[in-house]
């Protein structure tokens, strides 16, 4: 690579440039697959992220539709800089009216892994400084420059001397659907929700439970899947709107014309221990227009009964932090004779933070997958619930 490279350069298919996809750690290959299905090219695996390509339409589509994207990125710039003012320089190099007016606002996002830019503030405020320099030398003033919904959003990657600029054109990460109304303690972050159910194969065409389901992320990122409703349609905008090349008719269209899914004949049902956390969930489900699509009730899962003979649990029972140590060995105990007791021929994913606690469950884990809610690592494990000596044979 080049010490200095504008992406804008013909170096690829006509209207096609490079693009990086940002993701939780362990979720890489869901999302390369979605990327794929949206017509991306040149699927690149990164750390926590997908580097692709695409035209303007792909890049549309990536936000509105891929369901495991925190947001997409599209590079414009990258360069060599072993000292501060050869960065402020480099940032100052680049043409910003053409992403920016003098009038408009920005903001300067900066992750690093180096010990020249340690400070990863002060890098920001290197770069704001090259950038309104710019703006005053050529008219005169400088644009704003705050977080509070700035009209260009800008990334800066820095690994040791390597720089690499970045446009966010997602704006608020793509995990705010817009549908949430409430939440309750430790919720499940919608794009690990979703990359979970796609994780686990469930392809729509068995009931959907989640028994544990708190304000109800699971069901209503399931009900989306099922009845082929984009992340992006409660979204009240994204950033790429405000871009100078921003082509409303091709949104619009691409928008109005969410691909059909079969018609999907089987039930999403969810149920909590806890009366509050079940208005939550009604509250979030009737925000994502769902409430005749999802049923939940306050209930016991212990005290559950299924109505069908099989189906696909995903659940995010609760974690260490909500529960002490010998309950929480205790409670996965009862969790795992519920299953083998009453769910028989269902096939249970779950996921928790604590490994040595959910070997208590007493199934034999046919995968084991390791994920990141927020910053807590932990396990997702699918269990098959089978009748007799199968059954027995996976106790551990």
């Amino acid at each position: 690579m080049r010490d200095r490279k504008n992406y804008s350069e013909p170096e690829r298919k006509p209207g096609y440039f490079q693009m990086i996809a940002k993701t939780f750690a362990g979720l890489e290959d869901v999302l390369a697959d979605e990327l794929t299905a949206i017509g991306a090219t040149n699927i690149k695996h990164l750390v926590r992220a997908i580097g692709f390509e695409g035209d303007q339409a792909v890049m549309y589509k990536a936000n509105y539709y891929v369901r495991t994207a925190l947001c997409i990125l599209k590079p414009i710039y990258d360069f060599k800089a072993k000292d501060e003012d050869t960065y402020y320089k480099e940032i100052g190099n680049i043409d910003w009216s053409k992403y920016l007016t003098v009038n408009e606002s920005f903001s300067i996002t900066v992750t690093a892994q180096s010990k020249i830019f340690s400070n990863t503030l002060y890098a920001a405020q290197r770069a704001k400084d090259a950038i309104a320099d710019q703006f005053r030398r050529r008219c005169g003033k400088r644009p704003d420059s705050h977080t509070e919904n700035p009209d260009l959003r800008i990334e800066i990657h820095i690994a040791t001397t390597h720089v690499t600029v970045l446009l966010n054109s997602s704006g608020e990460s793509l995990f705010k659907r817009g549908y949430r109304q409430g939440t309750v303690r430790a919720p499940l972050n919608e794009v690990l929700a979703a990359g979970m159910i796609l994780m686990s194969g469930w392809n729509a065409k068995s009931d959907f439970i989640d028994p544990m389901c708190g304000s109800g992320t699971l069901l209503i990122e399931a009900a989306m899947i099922a009845y082929g409703i984009a992340p992006g349609t409660f979204r009240s905008k994204f950033a790429f709107e405000n871009w100078r090349d921003f082509d409303a008719d091709l949104f619009a269209d691409i928008a109005d014309n969410q691909p059909e899914v079969p018609e999907f004949k089987y039930t999403i049902s969810g149920s909590d221990v806890s009366a509050k956390a079940v208005q939550v969930a009604e509250a979030n489900i009737a925000a994502a227009f769902l409430s005749k699509k999802i049923t939940v009730k306050t209930a016991n899962f212990f005290d559950l009964r299924p109505t069908t003979s099989s189906g696909t649990i995903i659940t995010n029972p609760p974690y260490g932090e909500r529960l002490y140590l010998d309950n929480l060995k205790l409670f996965y105990q009862k969790v795992g004779d519920k299953l083998k007791l009453d769910f028989n021929g269902f096939e249970v994913w779950m996921i928790g933070s604590n490994a040595e606690v959910m070997n208590f469950v007493g199934l034999h884990p046919e995968k084991k997958i390791n994920l990141y809610n927020g910053a807590l690592k932990c396990s997702f494990r699918k269990y098959t619930v089978y009748e007799g000596s199968k059954k027995d044979r996976y106790v551990e």
